[in-house]
């Protein structure tokens, strides 16, 4: 009995023992999780409640700026950036700027920038129809800056003439536009879609006529494939009037060569102490002066003996 007693009290004194080394040993294995998690730990990066960029605009009267949205900011100055597929929605919301802008200003300019992958045909043709009624009040100017594809194309030639511009490596690609999305019906109704769809493309391609001169048999020639052009082949064609090129070393305000000791403002170097026919220290006259009483390196004044 006692023999068993002994051996019932040596197991659980290990067991005790077994569970105290558990006890003990969790909570060092989750200190040192935790510390790892903390030296490792990364901060979310904090950003503006939308992915637009948000810049200071300061009200007309307010002592104060405030952050709107860069696109906002551009309609405030007559600018819009139209850089996505448009669709019916997107054309919609450049119908509307660009309502809104004529009804603030009717007479006033506006600057739309394209880079546009391609259009649907029926919306781009009424943002077309827009603008060629905007630019009968308004100097519309359109700025291609990287591709304008299918309908953008005829968008970026709808400007005012002369305003209508494309920077260097930009490209255009005419081609005629398919249905807007898989159409479903009869077989009957899918032909008049299919007709609907070829007068349209017909009308494009007689604005296109208008816009840039081409005879019809060119422009029907071109129009059977992609067609590729880059912003000089463009001019040539008709589509646009000019490309934008950075002027070489020109200083904006008089137009000479940007050189070194041209100072902007006068043609002449001014110097110090040049007024009222002064010369201080370190003007052109005193620098003349003390060049000619110069000696050579290896003069030294005379002392008194």
């Amino acid at each position: 009995m006692k023999s068993f007693c002994k051996r019932a009290l040596s197991v659980l004194m290990l067991t005790a023992s077994c569970a105290a080394f558990t006890l003990n040993s969790s909570p060092s294995i989750y200190s040192a999780r935790s510390s790892t998690h903390v030296l490792h730990a990364r901060r979310d990066i904090i950003k503006m409640p939308t992915d637009t960029p948000m810049v200071p605009y300061k009200p007309p009267g307010s002592d104060y700026a405030q952050f709107i949205d860069i696109y906002s900011r551009f309609y405030r100055e007559r600018i819009m950036m139209i850089g996505k597929y448009i669709d019916s929605n997107a054309a919609n919301e450049i119908i509307s700027t660009i309502i809104y802008l004529r009804k603030e200003d009717p007479t006033g300019p506006i600057t739309l920038y394209f880079n546009v992958p391609g259009a649907d045909l029926r919306p781009a043709l009424a943002v077309y129809d827009l603008l060629m009624q905007t630019k009968q009040n308004c100097e519309v100017t359109t700025v291609n800056l990287g591709l304008c594809a299918g309908m953008g194309s005829l968008l970026c030639g709808a400007g005012t003439k002369g305003r209508r511009c494309a920077m260097p490596n930009s490209r255009f690609l005419l081609q005629r536009t398919g249905m807007d999305q898989p159409f479903r019906g009869q077989a009957s109704d899918i032909g008049l879609e299919v007709a609907n769809m070829k007068v349209m493309n017909d009308k494009m391609e007689k604005e296109l006529m208008k816009m840039t001169g081409q005879a019809s048999e060119r422009v029907l020639a071109d129009m059977k494939r992609d067609f590729y052009l880059s912003s000089d082949e463009a001019v040539r064609y008709g589509l646009i009037d000019k490309v934008l090129l950075p002027a070489k070393k020109k200083r904006t305000t008089t137009g000479q060569d940007a050189d070194i000791g041209a100072f902007e403002g006068d043609s002449v170097q001014k110097y110090q102490g040049e007024e009222g026919g002064k010369s201080g220290f370190g003007s052109k006259k005193d620098v003349s002066s003390r060049s000619r009483n110069k000696k050579g390196d290896d003069y030294e004044p005379k002392t008194k003996q």
